[in-house]
């Protein structure tokens, strides 16, 4: 296997409402950071994970390439997913040996729309869509079904929209309420994550070339991904087999981790999450903030990542996971070991 390491990261400042930007012009910026953190004009092959379904039209990433600058001809794919999964193809093409850096790239105005009836059209057409249940009533399902006390909730959203605070590109959010309605119950409205407009961009290198191109890569010692049935019923909602199949196979439990990015939406889904990985209590969570302080869909699990990589590159760790989800309840999940 070629050694790969993320050398580069950036996201926008993210918004909770429309700024009238367009796709490509949401994405330019980032674009142009990570091109001028490496010095890097052109990639030996480019992936972006977008999400028709927000955009409201078909192929909408097309239009998205306007900002990559591709004349002459670029090498270029896309993932119909969160951009973490774009990063998954990326490594695997970097696997072949005939290139040596890539770009990726995921962005999402969940604005433009009602998000809850956006993510219901992504179900199971036969089966699932025609409940009439939402991604937060499905949410609500999970949160009974682990059954955590409200306290716990509480301190994981208190401390997530904290940490957001101090974090310029999330969201300056209140102290949650306790006291406040819920959203759909037992999910009280601090426990769903904010409307959020963004992009992000990440850039690999293999070999010498990552070396050259940052003092402190964040090379990539392990990356799996898991999925499990589409219909919650055929699967034990209390826990995620499959968050901890892929911790498994990328080989979360060979060492210690300092800090883990986990693609968390809802406070319960920490808890599975953290006892899927095995993440020890010395584990800092989500020190960004995480999706509860800014959850820019279809960039929120290359998000992840990217927070995870930039704690080895300041050197404030040194072995780190990212974790990446999709599907309603953690149906799907990558999980992403980084070190120094």
């Amino acid at each position: 296997m070629r050694d790969v390491a993320i050398v580069a990261f950036a996201q926008t400042r993210h918004t909770d409402h429309d700024t009238g930007l367009s796709e490509h012009e949401l994405i330019h910026p980032v674009i142009s950071e990570v091109k001028e953190l490496t010095g890097l004009k052109r990639f030996g092959f480019t992936c972006s994970g977008s999400c028709d379904y927000l955009a409201g039209a078909p192929f909408s990433f097309v239009s998205a390439l306007d900002a990559l600058a591709a004349w002459p001809p670029i090498s270029e794919s896309h993932v119909e997913m969160d951009g973490a999964w774009a990063l998954y193809e990326a490594w695997v093409r970097l696997q072949h040996g005939d290139i040596d850096s890539a770009l990726v790239y995921g962005f999402g105005k969940s604005s433009l729309g009602d998000l809850r009836t956006i993510m219901t059209l992504q179900l199971d057409p036969y089966y699932l869509a025609p409940l009439g249940l939402d991604q937060l009533s499905y949410a609500a399902l999970q949160a009974a079904a682990v059954g955590a006390e409200r306290q716990e909730l509480g301190e994981i959203v208190r401390r997530s929209l904290a940490d957001g605070r101090s974090n310029p590109y999330a969201f300056d959010l209140p102290e949650p309420d306790d006291s406040e309605d819920f959203a759909v119950q037992p999910l009280r409205k601090a426990d769903v994550p904010p409307i959020t407009d963004g992009a992000a961009a990440i850039v690999l290198a293999t070999g010498d070339l990552a070396g050259r191109l940052h003092p402190n890569p964040a090379y990539i010692r392990g990356i799996a991904h898991r999925t499990e049935p589409h219909y919650l019923g055929m699967r034990d909602l209390a826990r995620s087999a499959s968050a901890a199949d892929a911790g498994r196979a990328a080989g979360v439990g060979k060492g210690p981790v300092e800090v883990a990015e986990l693609h968390a939406q809802f406070p319960h889904e920490e808890i599975i999450l953290r006892q899927a990985l095995e993440l020890g209590g010395d584990t800092v969570i989500n020190p960004s903030g995480g999706p509860l302080a800014a959850n820019p869909v279809m960039a929120t699990g290359l998000i992840r990542i990217g927070e995870a990589a930039r704690r080895i590159h300041d050197g404030t760790a040194s072995r780190t996971v990212a974790h990446a989800a999709s599907g309603p309840c953690l149906q799907q999940n990558l999980v992403t070991v980084l070190e120094a």
